[in-house]
């Protein structure tokens, strides 16, 4: 059935599949972490037990994005061995140590406090439970500096010597992690899970302020999230601008193709294009809305500046326009959206209270998910602009595949697709679910000398599966 079909092709397509859904969960779980030790720290130091009840709903939602984000993990590392040996075996001794490095300390970290996050308020005392509660937090944190610095490292690799059989061996291991574009990609995916996550509790919070304005927990949510996208969206863009920059002075055959650029700019400033049909056969871009000299701007600071085109580089160099200039442009819209909707949030604040304006409200329930689409998009732009190459300039992809048959890797991939589709089709339908639920709030603390139920798996206090009675509601 797929002897006729390339094998690297079919690879990269079932890698691509695979550290799609998997990315999704990672950019959810770093921020809901940290918004659960944010929780956590309010009901602390305040005593309200708003923020407990906030604690408890979000944390069974946690737990289970974090074993699906575990589970999708570690099929991408079978693939290494299955469908990329070789380029397993060139970086091996590089690639290696650094993933090592991130299983001993983040995501140990992770797993031995994940269980007291879960289970153990009652046990260990509300102290000890914040200190899990935050080193779970900074576990993820932890995961993403070592994941985020072993792709950089593919993308602007450094620190790094060939020896006599090909490999890649480590030379400078300080140069290695945080080779050239890794302080850049952090900054910009720890911000992107952020957003994501932000955008996720705000839709929630404004699913069940449009049933139930007088829902105080969802308030709450809505607050909060609104708040993040106000401060951070703008933060963002500044970041992914920088980043911008760095990719221009380290991969502008990547920045070249995230422009729709085929022709270097000689007699004058490169434009904007804000729309276009790239055609890479005849190396142009077709029926282009572009704004005059402010690509130049924007990536050089002048108006005139030189930005090198596609024409500069080998056309085998070439990655795939398509691609990356509309994942790109869907990354960068979806940024500005948020900012729009932060603006938004503030304006309302300013005037009087968001939790009145249902507009507000439905369009954070249709950004819910944008976060996911935008992270997507923007790891698309990455990974497809680093092509033909997996190390950028040295190591190419139709020389890092294994060699295995065309038929092994697609009947593979139908594999995963259909188990992917039960397994976490099942997990995002339980989330889901889960989230439909209203978040119940009382307004007394709980009693010190009773048991505190956690974690979500039970019902806040002096609440029963239906809710709080109706006498301790706000």
């Amino acid at each position: 059935m797929f002897e006729t079909f390339d094998p690297v092709l079919l690879a990269r397509l079932q890698f691509a599949f695979t550290v799609s859904f998997h990315i999704i969960f990672p950019s959810f779980t770093i921020g809901l972490a940290s918004f659960l030790a944010v929780l956590h720290g309010l009901w602390m130091a305040t005593g309200k037990a708003i923020y407990l009840t906030v604690f408890q709903y979000w944390l069974k939602i946690f737990a289970v994005s974090f074993a699906m984000g575990v589970v999708s993990g570690i099929v991408l590392s079978y693939q290494f061995g299955t469908n990329w040996s070789v380029f397993a075996d060139r970086t091996g001794p590089i690639l290696g140590p650094m993933m090592a490095y991130e299983v001993l300390t983040a995501f140990f970290l992770e797993a031995g406090f994940l269980g007291v996050m879960l289970f153990g308020l009652n046990r260990v005392g509300r102290g000890l439970h914040f200190f899990a509660t935050l080193m779970v937090a900074v576990g993820t944190l932890g995961s993403a500096f070592w994941i985020l610095s072993v792709n950089s490292w593919m993308q602007t690799p450094a620190g790094y010597a060939i020896a006599e059989n090909g490999q890649f061996v480590p030379a400078d291991w300080w140069a290695i992690v945080f080779n050239p574009s890794f302080p850049y990609r952090l900054v910009h995916m720890v911000l992107a899970a952020y957003l994501t996550t932000a955008l996720v509790v705000g839709a929630v919070g404004a699913w069940h302020l449009l049933r139930d304005r007088g829902n105080a927990s969802a308030r709450l949510m809505f607050s909060m999230a609104l708040w993040m996208a106000t401060v951070v969206a703008p933060i963002q863009i500044f970041a992914g601008d920088q980043h911008g920059l760095n990719t221009l002075e380290h991969q502008p055959a990547k920045i070249a193709a995230m422009e729709g650029h085929f022709t270097t700019n000689t007699d004058g400033g490169m434009p904007l294009t804000l729309f276009g049909l790239p055609d890479m056969q005849a190396g142009e871009m077709r029926h282009a809305i572009e704004i005059p000299h402010l690509g130049s701007l924007i990536l050089t600071h002048s108006l005139d500046g030189e930005v090198q085109g596609l024409d500069a580089f080998p056309r085998e160099d070439w990655p795939n326009v398509w691609v990356v200039f509309f994942s790109f442009r869907v990354m960068v819209g979806i940024g500005f959206a948020i900012m729009g909707l932060g603006l938004w949030a503030l304006y309302r604040r300013v005037r009087g209270s968001i939790a009145d304006d249902r507009w507000l409200q439905r369009a954070a329930v249709v950004m819910g998910p944008m976060g996911f689409v935008a992270v997507l998009a923007g790891w698309i732009t990455t990974e497809v602009g680093r092509q033909p190459y997996t190390v950028y300039g040295l190591l190419r992809t139709a020389d890092s595949h294994s060699p295995i048959a065309a038929s092994a890797v697609g009947s593979s991939l139908v594999a995963f697709i259909v188990v992917y589709f039960i397994v976490f089709g099942a997990g995002t339908y339980y989330i889901l679910r889960t989230m439909r639920r209203a978040p119940s709030v009382f307004e007394e603390g709980p009693d010190p000398n009773q048991p505190i139920r956690t974690a979500g798996i039970t019902p806040a206090p002096h609440m029963d599966e239906r809710g709080p009675a109706p006498s301790q509601t706000h």
